[in-house]
């Protein structure tokens, strides 16, 4: 049986560049808004119909404003107006528990994507 993770409290850091999330298992992670930009759920970026969109240059990029979305995400105003990504608990969970993996992943791409 798997056991439901899910934000207890989320909050964004002064500098808008983190977002602090309490889950339900009691730890709290923080999550930087160059991650959550680069890997926006949303369909811009996902390539839905088409391949993923590697994503550079943000950074610099700061989170404007958080929405609920109903009791299972939440959605992210970014400081270049990218808005259309649905964050759920378990996709930010999994963003959490991957940072680090993700990021460097990330940068080893984008050192191989400036070369050209």
């Amino acid at each position: 049986m798997q056991v439901e993770i899910y934000p207890l409290e989320i909050k964004l850091d002064r500098s808008k560049k983190k977002l602090f999330i309490l889950f339900s298992n009691k730890k709290k992670y923080s999550i930087t808004s160059e991650l959550l930009r680069i890997e926006s759920p949303s369909a811009e970026v996902q390539g839905h119909g088409g391949p993923k969109v590697f994503v550079i240059n943000k950074q610099d990029v700061e989170i404007v404003d958080i929405e609920t979305v109903g009791n299972y995400a939440i959605k992210i105003i970014f400081s270049d107006g990218h808005n259309t990504g649905i964050y759920t608990w378990e996709k930010l969970f999994d963003f959490a528990i991957n940072q680090k993996h993700i990021l460097k992943e990330y940068r080893e791409k984008l050192k191989n994507h400036l070369q050209f």
